[in-house]
């Protein structure tokens, strides 16, 4: 087969997610951190208020999600700003950034005031708060294998994979540098993840606001093929039945604060999820709710652990905020 019939890998996994997205639900296949527990919305609504404080209490506002899944934060996230800042929800505009029309469904059944976008570039012209949980790691990368005359771009190619050797002078421009690279390594890039990025970051530093990026991943670059698929909660393989598993990679935190930067954000972390949780009170929220619900008080504390312990969700999760410069840590609470 000739190289114009292989599909680079990242059209594959766009093409593939797409008619996932579109036609499945996929939380029959995954479970993301706010459908395990209320609490994990919560505290999001706390670093919310904060960054929303930080920004001069801007009013109107956007508070906005990319991927917003089945609306389940935003629905927490708005009930607890409407108890602990009555004044912010009354000044917010929900807005969602969301291109599956069944997703955009459920979402509304949850939150049908909100406003919904394929891409972030159509958000209204307002200062904005931003909450992104696993929206990275769903947005197709690219591959590159180190061989031993030099780089190659990994192809799909009739359900196989295929490795089409790359001029020098390109790999010198596209291959990122990464660390402990040998003959048979791999390195990604992730594109569209770079692009959002650097838009988010020029947005917030022109009008102002925050992003709280939360997905899975390392803090620092490296070499490595992350890709996976998940179909009926399994691990499967990505190249069979495409747009009947969910793709997904780690999201290269490193990379992404570098874009961020380069666009004049100010960047703090990547922190470990379980750090965040913790420190804007995780644990005291679930004592809180334990005891208000004693025959529930073992599932609460063991969804607390799910989402902050190290062996389970806490460390392989990130938490990484972009702001315009100059702005107070939002990753601590004051």
């Amino acid at each position: 087969m000739t190289q114009q019939h292989a599909e680079r890998l990242d059209h594959f996994m766009g093409r593939a997610n797409a008619a996932y997205y579109a036609g499945h639900d996929p939380f029959k296949d995954f479970t993301t951190a706010p459908e395990i527990s209320q609490m994990f919305g919560e505290i999001l609504a706390l670093w919310a208020a904060a960054a929303w404080q930080a920004a001069g209490s801007p009013a109107p506002f956007a508070l906005a999600e990319a991927g917003p899944g089945r609306g389940t934060l935003m629905a927490d996230v708005t009930r607890t700003l409407g108890r602990i800042a009555p004044a912010m929800i009354g000044a917010a505009q929900v807005q969602f950034i969301e291109t599956s029309p069944s997703l955009r469904q459920v979402q509304a059944s949850k939150i049908p005031d909100a406003h919904w976008h394929d891409t972030l570039e159509t958000l209204p012209d307002l200062p904005m708060i931003l909450l992104a949980n696993e929206f990275l790691d769903a947005l197709p990368i690219r591959q590159f294998i180190r061989t031993g005359t030099g780089w190659a771009e990994r192809y799909v190619d009739a359900g196989a994979w295929r490795d089409i050797p790359l001029a020098p002078a390109v790999a010198a421009r596209i291959v990122p540098s990464r660390p402990g690279v040998r003959e048979g390594a791999i390195v990604e890039i992730n594109e569209p993840a770079r692009g959002f990025v650097s838009a988010l970051s020029r947005r917030l530093v022109a009008g102002g606001g925050a992003a709280l990026l939360i997905d899975y991943g390392p803090a620092e670059s490296a070499a490595g093929d992350s890709l996976q698929a998940i179909a009926g909660k399994r691990s499967s393989n990505p190249l069979t039945d495409p747009g009947h598993a969910d793709l997904t990679a780690h999201v290269d935190f490193a990379d992404l604060a570098a874009i961020a930067r380069a666009a004049g954000a100010a960047v703090q972390g990547p922190v470990t999820q379980g750090q965040f949780l913790t420190d804007w009170g995780l644990f005291l929220r679930a004592q809180s709710l334990a005891a208000a619900r004693p025959q529930h008080a073992a599932a609460l504390r063991a969804d607390a652990r799910r989402l902050a312990a190290d062996a389970q969700m806490g460390t392989l999760f990130k938490v990484m905020a972009l702001t315009p410069p100059g702005w107070p840590d939002l990753l601590r609470p004051a």
